[in-house]
């Protein structure tokens, strides 16, 4: 009798949060709104929905990225390094709902030590075949962060200019540092207006549920933003010995609804690794358990027979759907999936020179999942709309006119190591061109990718991409992902189409 009380009580707990879920990313809309006192440790009874009380401030949880740390991952230890990654996202989750839940900063001490418990097996994995990263076990410790901070250092406005550099491949780091934050001035009225419309009362009074968003500050109307980037796709690369060619593969749109919440590039190995759902086009065998020889003998929605793998998280309408299941609603993404209206996926050259072939099987990831709690360092998200390209946001959705879709777009790394097909970080052996085209030391020219996505929306405030919580589906979290498993005669024709100033197919 007791479990089955305990279990109903788990059951009546679960849906609370995920009502509170789904009026949250409906309040981003405007659509709901919740009192909320729970941030400030106040779970007095009688306090009545529809008001904004702005009493307390509204906090997330920031934690150092292990992930972004690591350097060598032995292959022994692939797959405790990839449980030990999901369970510190889940980690942060969890704590996260129960200071949404009134918990307040008394989750933040349980936190410190499961993740101490976490990296600390992680480090022994990877110290049986390689030098002990012991620097990983000072990462245990997390703080919360104001919404209202930005997503990193600076604060000017990212609907002013953006340097062409960043679209002819310029490191991200140098161009878009700060530019996230002065709308997340703006935009984290919304923390407030996430974290404080969110709490779900129960009948008791006490207040359940997670902060969600986006909210309206993290929309801004397209027509009002000044021109400040090349046109779509782009310009092409500039100078005597540029190498002006581009390579263009078909691959659908996901029309067979190709989805899971995996990351075989991340979190190889484990189900669910991802914890938010993502889009796939191109190989079909993708998910969590696809090794090279699956990708390599999978049949491709791309018509040229390449079988490379293109994934990123889907963008959601803010309905309320919550779909009970893995990187749905049970990693607090609520709202139907927006099938793409198109998907364009094209590869150019360098500026100075030309471009080498890339590695079969080599993986690259953009942008980055966490960058509202991480800083915009590796942040590389872009987003505008049909018509207004000319025009781009980099931490703000975009609110398109009647008859404009909105565009997303992940400009890849345009640099390689020569050597390594991955990485442990999964950054390390790729780099950007600076501004003039340049490789780092090291380094030499591959043909850039650009995945270009768009979407018919409903219109104003009402859609999102999938986020881990407590990164509040900010746009500037936006982030692709990319498996080179183009044959190798298809891959020298897109290098010689490149290198050629041809325009292939």
């Amino acid at each position: 009798m007791r479990q089955r009380q305990q279990a109903h009580k788990r059951s009546r707990l679960t849906n609370r949060m995920l009502i509170g879920a789904t009026a949250l990313l409906l309040g981003g809309g405007g659509l709901a709104a919740y009192a909320t006192t729970a941030l400030a440790g106040n779970n007095t009874p009688g306090t009545t929905m529809g008001s904004h009380q702005h009493t307390a401030s509204a906090f997330t949880i920031s934690c150092p990225d292990v992930g972004e740390r690591l350097r060598t991952v032995p292959r022994s230890a692939q797959l405790p390094v990839s449980k030990g990654l999901s369970a510190l996202d889940k980690q942060v989750h969890d704590a996260y709902h129960k200071m949404m839940g009134g918990s307040g900063t008394a989750v933040m001490s349980p936190l410190k030590a499961q993740r101490e418990k976490t990296i600390r097996m992680m480090v022994t994995a990877i110290a049986k075949n390689t030098k002990r990263p012991g620097y990983l076990l000072k990462m245990s410790g997390c703080t919360t962060k104001p919404v209202n901070e930005g997503a990193g250092a600076g604060g000017n406005d990212s609907t002013k200019s953006v340097q062409d550099g960043w679209y002819q491949g310029q490191n991200p780091t140098q161009d878009q540092q700060g530019q996230q934050q002065g709308q997340d001035q703006q935009g984290q009225q919304q923390g407030q207006d996430q974290n404080q419309q969110g709490q779900d009362q129960n009948q008791n009074g006490g207040q359940q549920g997670q902060a969600g968003g986006p909210s309206p500050d993290d929309f801004v109307d397209i027509t009002s933003v000044q021109p400040n980037a090349d046109a779509p796709p782009f310009a092409a690369p500039k100078g005597g010995n540029a190498s002006t060619g581009t390579f263009t593969t078909e691959c659908g749109r996901n029309e067979d609804g190709h989805f899971n919440s995996d990351n075989v590039i991340v979190t190889p190995g484990v189900s669910n690794g991802a914890h938010h759902t993502h889009d796939y086009v191109g190989n079909k065998a993708t998910d969590a358990f696809a090794d090279d020889n699956k990708l390599a003998a999978s049949d491709t929605t791309c018509n040229n027979g390449d079988q490379s793998t293109h994934y990123w998280p889907v963008l959601r309408k803010l309905d309320g759907n919550a779909e009970q299941k893995p990187g749905a609603a049970q990693d607090a993404n609520v709202g139907t999936t927006l099938t793409p209206a198109t998907v364009t996926l094209s590869f150019r050259g360098s500026q100075v020179g030309q471009v080498e072939a890339m590695p079969r099987f080599m993986k690259i990831i953009t942008g980055d999942a966490k960058a509202f709690t991480n800083g915009t360092k590796n942040a590389n998200a872009s987003w505008s709309c049909t018509g207004f390209e000319d025009r781009q946001l980099k931490d703000k959705y975009p609110l398109c006119p009647e008859g404009s879709q909105v565009v997303r777009t992940f400009a890849f790394q345009n640099c390689w190591n020569g050597r390594d097909i991955d990485s442990g970080n999964h950054r390390d052996h790729v780099a950007f061109s600076d501004q003039n085209g340049v490789c780092p030391n090291g380094f030499k020219a591959i043909p850039q990718l650009t995945q270009r996505i768009t979407y018919d929306v409903p219109q104003g405030d009402s859609f999102a991409v999938d986020s881990f919580p407590e990164q509040l589906h900010k746009p500037v979290t936006d982030h692709g992902d990319f498996i080179n498993v183009m044959p190798d005669q298809l891959m020298s024709k897109a290098v010689d189409c490149i290198n050629s100033g041809r325009k292939c197919t």
